[in-house]
């Protein structure tokens, strides 16, 4: 361990979960830097340890306790924060001897632990900042997260609990941090929060300046703000609202990636209701047309949950006649999980583990299908891609408007010479399977 008297303080970080979760992380970093510390790649060299945890499902919380073990074993000084810190309790009957717990996007809280525990250097170096903050993304890419909470009422989701409801951040704010992530390298920007679409309803669209310009805070506006910029925008976690067809819009123009990543959970409408989801009723099969025919590029994301409570063998038989004519390119399934805190939990009609998880093999098995046959007919077309890695003999893996990072999957492209991460690319398609694509430069 270093002495505080005569160096410079010390932290380790161990970030887990979601996309969101690694925000707060980068933000955390960020703030840590920018008052002096140094941030250490392993146990052995930091003073102590900060553990951002996840506490969604229960294999999460289970991670979550892991790493706060392993790093009161090997370090001795934690700090824990993230969502499972709204279970303050299951963190201390575990781990008695951490230092500190906060909940989630507690910045604030977490640096206050920091201090108590590590003071603070004299001098910070805040010169020594990236003008975007620390990110633990490659320089190419990076998360921009728009809002914090949510504001609805899920059945199986304990989130809005965690996380608190829908809180969006300033649209200039959103966008100044665009700007300074682009001016840094960033070629992707992958906007991101609980509830992508409803950005903006709890300040009532309020209107907000950027480059002296009046933006209203609404995720249409920041979006075309967001295509100003010069880099692919991907939008994740996007609620099939009416106004998402302005989206649609915007990705017709050119102005964003065709890629809607929308959590859509099922397609009957008992279990939807049972799961109280958000616009349930919509018909979103003939939107997925309408979709598809103003782009017709357009790639679908989502993620469902078979096995809910009350999931009859017909509602699954409907599940699967949906997926069938949605014909979606990058699905997840998963089975119910009792989240300790979620309503669903009360529910009546449990589904045999052991029938939920053959549910969930026929429809993995027949979304495989669809994905390989969707990216079959890719074959033979041209496309840019952005180079994520390097790889030895000419081989590079990159990504194209399909793709998002480290969930979808990549184009290898072989032949490509003089080539760098972050680069694009423009290559044909030679070949296809399941998951990934195969190309060549053009």
């Amino acid at each position: 361990m270093a002495d505080p008297s005569t160096a410079v303080p010390r932290v380790g970080f161990v970030s887990l979960g979601c996309p969101k979760a690694l925000v707060d992380s980068e933000r955390i970093l960020t703030q840590l830097r920018a008052e002096g510390y140094e941030i250490s790649a392993d146990y052995d060299g930091a003073d102590l340890v900060v553990v951002n945890t996840c506490g969604f499902i229960d294999s999460a919380v289970e991670e979550s306790l892991d790493a706060i073990g392993e790093a009161l074993a090997e370090n001795g000084k934690v700090i824990v924060t993230g969502c499972l810190g709204a279970k303050r309790d299951v963190i201390l009957d575990a781990h008695p001897a951490v230092l500190a717990v906060t909940g989630p996007h507690a910045l604030d809280e977490v640096m206050g632990a920091v201090h108590a525990h590590l003071p603070k250097p004299h001098d910070p170096f805040t010169d020594l900042i990236p003008p975007a903050g620390i990110k633990l993304t490659p320089k190419h890419y990076a998360y921009l997260k728009i809002s914090e909470g949510c504001d609805h009422k899920c059945s199986f989701c304990i989130i809005p609990s965690m996380r608190g409801g829908l809180d969006s951040r300033p649209v200039g704010e959103v966008l100044r941090e665009a700007e300074k992530l682009v001016e840094s390298g960033v070629k992707e920007l992958l906007v991101i929060s609980q509830d992508t679409s409803a950005y903006g309803v709890d300040r009532k669209y309020r209107t907000d300046f950027w480059g002296g310009r009046p933006v209203k805070t609404r995720i249409t506006e920041l979006a075309r703000e967001l295509s100003t910029l010069g880099a692919w925008v991907r939008m994740h976690y996007v609620y099939p609202y009416p106004h998402v067809d302005e989206l649609v819009e915007l990705m017709a123009e050119g102005k964003l990636l065709p890629y809607l990543d929308i959590p859509f959970q099922h397609a009957s409408q008992s279990v939807l209701k049972a799961m109280r989801r958000p616009a349930a009723a919509e018909n979103t099969l003939r939107r997925i047309e309408r979709w598809r025919e103003r782009v017709p590029d357009l790639t679908l994301r989502s993620t469902f949950i078979v096995g809910f409570p009350g999931e009859t063998e017909a509602d699954f038989e409907e599940l699967m006649q949906w997926l069938e004519a949605a014909q979606l390119d990058r699905v997840g399934c998963f089975t119910y999980s009792p989240v300790e805190g979620a309503t669903a939990n009360e529910l009546p009609g449990a589904v045999d583990p052991e029938v939920a998880e053959q549910r969930r093999e026929r429809f993995m098995h027949l979304q495989e299908n669809i994905s390989a046959n969707r990216l079959i007919a890719k074959v033979g077309r041209e496309m840019r891609v952005l180079v994520d890695e390097v790889g030895e003999e000419d081989t590079v893996l990159a990504r194209s408007s399909a793709d998002a990072p480290e969930i979808d999957g990549v184009v290898y492209v072989e032949g490509a010479d003089d080539v760098a991460v972050g680069d694009w690319l423009d290559v044909r398609i030679t070949d296809a399977d399941i998951h990934d694509l195969w190309a060549e430069p053009v």
